[in-house]
């Protein structure tokens, strides 16, 4: 079972374009060494959407080895069927622990069609899924209790914000699983979940992916740690000063939500490269105004440290 805070990596590119293992071993590395509950390698922040199966392979190779078992490794998979059967092999393969199982090809479906895409994509290899409810892959009760009954699935991320639903469908999954002992867990996947995360923890989902570990992994589990211990004055401090002005960044331009996070790693000192199309770079002006959140983010924390 996972536990605290979640490493979504990038995947550093070199400046022609080609994956940088070696840049992504010391990505991967440093965050480890922060402290992450799990690594969740070549997902939404990793650009899956951009990278082919030769290219996972050695992005889950090289964070594999890297992490070296201390926490959790999982892979993205998704797009069409055969697509997300190859990437869940190529993962398997690569000695993953797990499978981020992203939406299908952005085509309507039918519930039953969804069930049937997990179902199938799950049933390549034995390890663990995590099914992600956001986009076109928008799950009802009746469609996540019929996943989560897999054998393999164990557990649930929403991308959606829609809280009516995931409280319905959190209580639904919980209790026809209930009988089983099965255990299972529910994920907050928003971008900079941290904003949310306070709604989503009233629903009972305290696991959430922070993107924003990949570049200020103080920052984040700082935030982590204020929310589990209940300091509502530093929650709000750091919502605040940085994660508020880091969301309103964000949903400055689309894709925003990958290149800002590129962006903050290589200010950090770690070159990350640029960005595949179809996302584009961040602005050198809009770079200047991470960092000055960033810096803003730092002040709360050092205040916090003196009072």
């Amino acid at each position: 079972m996972l536990d605290g805070v979640l490493f979504f990596p990038v995947t550093p590119l070199t400046p022609t374009g080609e994956v940088d293992v070696d840049r992504l071993a010391q990505h991967v590395a440093k965050g480890v060494e922060a402290g992450p509950g799990g690594v969740f390698i070549g997902c939404g922040t990793g650009e899956f959407h951009a990278l082919d199966p030769d290219e996972m392979r050695a992005v889950v190779r090289t964070a594999v080895d890297v992490v070296a078992g201390r926490v959790p490794v999982y892979a993205g998979a998704g797009g069409s069927l055969a697509s997300a059967k190859a990437f869940a092999r190529v993962a398997a393969e690569s000695g993953a622990d797990g499978l981020l199982l992203l939406p299908p090809y952005l085509v309507e479906m039918p519930q039953s069609g969804l069930v049937a895409y997990t179902r199938e994509v799950s049933s390549v290899t034995d390890l663990p899924v995590v099914v992600y409810n956001r986009n076109n892959a928008r799950f009802t009760e009746d469609s996540a209790i019929e996943v989560a009954q897999l054998p393999n699935v164990v557990g649930f991320k929403d991308g959606t914000g829609d809280f009516d639903q995931v409280g319905r469908i959190v209580r639904a999954v919980t209790d026809a699983l209930a009988p089983t002992g099965k255990p299972f867990q529910f994920f907050n996947g928003l971008p900079t979940a941290e904003v949310s995360q306070q709604a989503y923890r009233a629903l009972g989902v305290t696991l959430y992916s922070s993107a924003t570990f990949a570049f200020a992994p103080d920052v984040s589990l700082a935030f982590y740690q204020a929310l589990e211990t209940g300091n509502e004055p530093l929650t709000a401090a750091l919502l605040r000063e940085f994660f508020h002005p880091l969301v309103r960044l964000r949903d400055k331009v689309p894709g925003y939500a990958v290149s800002l996070i590129k962006a903050g790693v290589t200010m950090e000192g770690l070159p990350a490269g640029p960005v595949r199309a179809p996302l584009i770079e961040a602005s050198p002006e809009d770079v200047a105004e991470l960092a000055r959140i960033l810096a803003a983010g730092r002040a709360v924390l050092a205040d916090a440290l003196v009072h």
